[in-house]
């Protein structure tokens, strides 16, 4: 077990000092902007989207290694799927990210990668670290404009 946890430090780590997708998109066609007050991470989400499909996906912002390596692994994951398949990921995501920590994944999960993110389960206090890029693709997803705070959201349990 100690080797899986390190290999998801090792995947954290590395999403923090390099993070992919780190950038405005030339042409965006939903964004949205995310805060959490706790720690000061802010970001800015941008989707390109032609017709259903997610073409591209960047981010900019500041924010802690755990808010970073979540909004870079999301965009990671997010490219190709349809609206339809991001909604649902960002429901399995969430739901992992919420569970107690000994909780297994689900059978069947879609998860991947982002399973590197289960280790916040220990430290409730850093869960809205990583559910911050989440919650503001939620927000990109249904055309939000006013920009999320992971102490003003209206989903339970953020």
């Amino acid at each position: 077990m100690s080797d899986l946890l390190a290999l998801y430090q090792d995947i954290i780590l590395d999403h923090n000092r390099s993070p992919r997708n780190f950038r405005k998109l030339a042409h965006t066609s939903h964004e949205a902007r995310g805060f959490n007050p706790l720690c000061g991470d802010k970001m800015t989400l941008y989707l390109d989207v032609q017709g259903v499909n997610i073409e591209d996906v960047g981010f900019e912002g500041s924010g802690c290694a755990i808010s970073t390596a979540s909004a870079s692994l999301m965009t990671e994951r997010l490219k190709g799927l349809t609206l339809e398949e991001a909604s649902r990921l960002f429901d399995e995501v969430h739901r992992f990210l919420t569970q107690p920590p000994d909780t297994p994944v689900s059978p069947g999960s879609q998860l991947g990668k982002l399973e590197a993110l289960g280790g916040v389960r220990q430290y409730p206090a850093r869960v809205k670290c990583a559910t911050l890029p989440w919650h503001t693709l939620d927000a990109a997803l249904h055309n939000r404009l006013e920009p999320v705070t992971t102490e003003a959201e209206p989903h339970a349990n953020l």
